[in-house]
């Protein structure tokens, strides 16, 4: 297995980091990624057979040792089924998708529709000014608190819980922004909480209401399920929403692409080439040789998920960005097999609507300054997106 080295942090690696991947991708299916410590998969067939295997999962062989500093944000995470297996994440993904329908999710289209002309009717003329925190922050966190039923003056509350326990995931975290991740865990638990028990007492006609109602086969969600739910909705759906949104823009102001009112062909090329998550994990559960290499029990391994939506072995002229693309399989961004993103049905019709509105409304919308990458990988997103409108 041939070792690179790439530190998640340089600055040129931050703002592309696609070489790189190049590079890995002529090295083999599988390289060592010397920062990480661990082998990663680089081309879409080592990926999408690692994200299908059942020999690889979330959930670490043995236990983790957490510093104490950390166990509000662990004691969330440990009731995600994100990061759990079956059966234990059978039942809870059965019964999340119980309530979380895709009749619930299409229903909110005339919602996300509605969100995304009021904000684009008040976007500001004539001056340079952010489109992140004008438009494409707002509308997940606003859609996600209407769909749990939670008030929407919360939105602003929601979005700092959700930015600070996002922290976690990405590269080179410090002690402050994981006391940050810890203390943000503790308060959204804590408003959570509270929220659910009176959902309990008053039930209504929302997400939350939904989640606690489900049952299959005598089984309910717990309240600490419930919760840890509700924060990965969030959490989730909000960073991949915000920063394909910011992504998807960025490309078409830079490659005159506009989206029009079927915008899923264009939504697709966007996930496919520059999408919001370039980096997740999975540990074996057993000896595994894959690609002419041995990965041994209870060892990591570190799927590229955006390497693998740009290889030419899947797709064609792969570093093109195709407006229209219709040849290869469907992109990695959401991943596939069993932890497939619950949340990328929601995704993909706020980036079909709210694409096509904003350019609708404002078809002079331009640049002001380049825009640029921020450092939080394995998340890919920019810090701002400055036009003028």
């Amino acid at each position: 297995m041939q070792r690179l080295s790439q530190s998640p942090t340089d600055p040129g690696f931050v703002q592309d980091p696609y070489p790189f991947y190049a590079r890995a991708r002529a090295a083999g299916h599988l390289v060592w990624w010397e920062e990480y410590g661990m082998p990663m998969a680089t081309t879409h067939a080592a990926v999408n057979t690692i994200l299908r295997d059942r020999r690889f999962g979330r959930e670490p062989i043995a236990p983790v040792d957490y510093p104490a500093h950390l166990a509000p944000f662990y004691a969330v995470e440990a009731h995600s089924m994100l990061e759990l297996e079956p059966p234990r994440h059978t039942r809870l993904r059965g019964l999340v998708l119980r309530a979380f329908t895709s009749r619930r999710i299409q229903a909110l289209g005339p919602e996300i529709a509605a969100l995304a002309h009021d904000l684009a009717s008040s976007l500001p003329r004539g001056a340079a000014f952010d489109l992140l925190d004008a438009y494409c922050r707002p509308i997940p966190v606003i859609i996600i608190a209407r769909l749990l039923g939670v008030p929407e003056a919360m939105a602003p509350e929601l979005l700092r819980w959700s930015s600070a326990m996002v922290q976690m995931y990405q590269a080179g975290r410090t002690r402050h922004q994981e006391d940050e991740a810890a203390t943000a865990a503790k308060d959204f638990a804590a408003f959570l909480h509270s929220y659910v028990e009176a959902r309990r007492a008053t039930p209504a006609d929302d997400l939350i209401s939904a989640l606690i109602a489900a049952e299959a086969d005598g089984a309910t969600l717990s309240t600490d399920e419930l919760i840890s739910t509700c924060i990965l909705l969030l959490n989730a759906g909000h960073e991949a929403t915000v920063h394909s949104l910011g992504n998807g823009v960025k490309l078409c102001l830079e490659t005159g692409a506009r989206p029009d009112r079927n915008a899923a062909p264009l939504v697709e090329e966007i996930l496919r080439y520059d999408p919001p998550l370039h980096m997740f994990t999975r540990y074996a559960y057993e000896d595994v040789t894959l690609f002419g290499q041995a990965i041994r029990r209870g060892a990591q391994i570190g799927l590229l998920l955006a390497s693998a939506n740009r290889c030419g072995a899947a797709y064609a002229q792969a570093d093109r960005f195709k407006p229209t693309r219709g040849d290869g399989p469907v992109n990695q961004a959401f991943g596939a097999g069993l932890h497939f993103c619950v949340g990328a049905a929601l995704a993909r019709l706020e980036l079909q609507t709210a694409l096509p509105i904003l350019f609708q409304r404002h078809p002079q919308l331009r640049l002001a300054a380049p825009p640029r990458y921020a450092d939080i990988y394995h998340f890919h997103g920019l810090g701002a997106l400055p036009v003028i409108a």
